[in-house]
């Protein structure tokens, strides 16, 4: 029997040789041509956005995470990236609802890409992993809950900063030099 760390990693492995990477390359394309991007995602989906929001602070991006008391207005122009794994959450919905109306794209980050949220965004990313509305019964993950789909999103989070990097032409010493001294 394989060790919980392979069995978990060769989960891992299994859902970005799923991924779509065209989606991948969009919703990168979509990130770097946003004026103001911002951020949000509930639970341990929210740890890995907040993640990514850091990361595309570090590129330089003007970034904000929902709920923050910096975050500015969005508009024309802008881009809000939401994460609902599970395909919908009332705070993601009425987000978007937000957002669109003020001129604003959507990006959603869902396992399930005919979901309520996705349905409703400008640009969906899908992960084709378990999340908690999947998580029950024969063929489910080693891993409980939706941590195959958070842990899938931070690797998938930190591939499209390294594809944003060079799209962008930013250097590691430019992003270390946007990295915090109050450590």
């Amino acid at each position: 029997m394989p060790s919980l760390y392979n069995q978990a990693l060769q989960e891992l492995s299994t859902v970005f040789d799923r991924i779509d990477e065209k989606a991948v390359d969009a919703a990168v394309g979509a990130i770097s041509n946003a004026g103001r991007i911002a951020l949000y995602g509930v639970g341990r989906e929210g740890l890995q956005i907040k993640g990514l929001a850091m990361r595309l602070y570090h590129l330089g991006l003007k970034v904000s995470v929902v709920g923050d008391m910096t975050t500015p207005p969005v508009g024309q122009g802008d881009l809000l990236i939401v994460s609902a794994g599970p395909g919908s959450f009332s705070t993601v919905i009425g987000l978007m609802g937000e957002a669109k109306s003020a001129g604003a794209k959507t990006l959603v980050i869902t396992a399930q890409p005919n979901g309520q949220a996705a349905l409703r965004a400008d640009h969906v990313l899908a992960i084709p992993a378990q999340t908690m509305a999947d998580d029950r019964g024969p063929g489910t993950s080693v891993l409980p809950m939706g941590s195959l789909f958070e842990g899938a999103q931070y690797v998938l989070f930190e591939v499209m900063v390294l594809k944003l990097k060079e799209r962008l032409g930013i250097s590691p010493e430019s992003m270390r030099a946007n990295h915090t001294n109050l450590e």
